[in-house]
């Protein structure tokens, strides 16, 4: 379980987050809405210790991240909404095995999560290429795959499907579906609803830092108008 708690988040004299609490049930799948600037990339940054609060609390599984964020970043994966600030290495297979290598694992099992992980993105056999060959919605594949390596207990995406053609946007989500039917909590940042209106659990909405909406999809779907989310009807 993912737990926010009176989350206060400030760049410099400008209030990102102001007191939200929120709490993410393991294998739920959540849509996290708003205009830009709502905080929503400050909220999902604070779920592995990438930014530390100014007050409040985050928890991942009953554990403080900013009190052991090695746990939180290993219990949650995440895809950055700009894929080359995540990418570390030449090669595509390379920067997958990156984050398993760093858990100590054996080999047969670092290549087993690197297969899968590239079979998931539609990416299968794509090993050896290199990154800065790729196109950006290539690279925002690979950036997912590096995420799904992990096998994280939490996946945070933040806006996943920019630049992915119809044929990835399909896989990623089919693999999505695949992770919370096995009891992966699942969070998408987005802005569009399109394909995971129906998916969804549940959606919460930001606007100015703070949760102004809170539910499930029918309930929340007719409040989101005003703030420029694309409902996907």
């Amino acid at each position: 379980m993912i737990s926010v708690t009176d989350l206060v988040h400030r760049f410099g004299d400008a209030v990102a987050l102001d007191r939200v609490s929120l709490t993410v049930p393991d294998g739920e799948f959540l849509l996290l809405v708003g205009p830009n600037g709502s905080g929503k990339t400050t909220l999902v940054r604070h779920c592995n210790a990438l930014l530390e609060p100014d007050s409040g609390t985050v928890t991942v599984d009953g554990v403080d991240v900013t009190e052991d964020p090695v746990a939180a970043r290993t219990s949650v994966g995440m895809v950055f909404q700009h894929p080359r600030d995540q990418l570390v290495a030449a090669t595509v297979g390379a920067d997958v095995a990156f984050g398993p290598e760093n858990l100590g694992l054996e080999r047969a099992e670092i290549d087993r999560r690197v297969t899968e992980a590239l079979a998931a993105v539609d990416l299968a056999g794509r090993e050896e290429a290199r990154i800065d060959a790729l196109s950006g919605g290539q690279q925002a594949r690979v950036a997912i795959a590096g995420a799904l390596a992990m096998e994280p207990t939490h996946l945070v995406l933040d806006e996943p499907f920019a630049g992915l053609d119809l044929r990835a946007r399909r896989s990623v989500l089919a693999k999505l579906d695949e992770l919370a039917a096995e009891g992966t909590s699942v969070v998408v940042v987005t802005h569009d609803l399109r394909d995971l209106r129906e998916r969804a659990d549940r959606i919460v909405a930001l606007s100015e830092g703070r949760i102004v909406a809170d539910g499930d999809p029918e309930t929340v779907v007719p409040d989101l108008e005003p703030l420029g989310v694309d409902a996907g009807c």
